[in-house]
């Protein structure tokens, strides 16, 4: 038996929202930055990976 691997977004802010996007059945929401030299942050929650994109990429850093 596999799992499937946690889902990952590519995001245009540093700074993002998550929530497990399941409505009632998510998670708390928390809000999340990207580390500049990573380039990425995981969810503590759901593993969920949000990814930046440099190149369109906007706001605080």
């Amino acid at each position: 038996m596999t799992t499937n691997a946690p889902e990952t977004q590519i995001v245009t802010t540093w700074k993002v929202c998550c929530d497990g996007g399941e409505g009632a059945l998510g998670h708390p929401r928390v809000w999340l930055t990207i580390p500049q030299d990573t380039g990425f942050v995981e969810c503590g929650y759901c593993d969920k990976r949000y990814v930046i994109d440099r190149e369109h990429a906007h706001g605080d850093h």
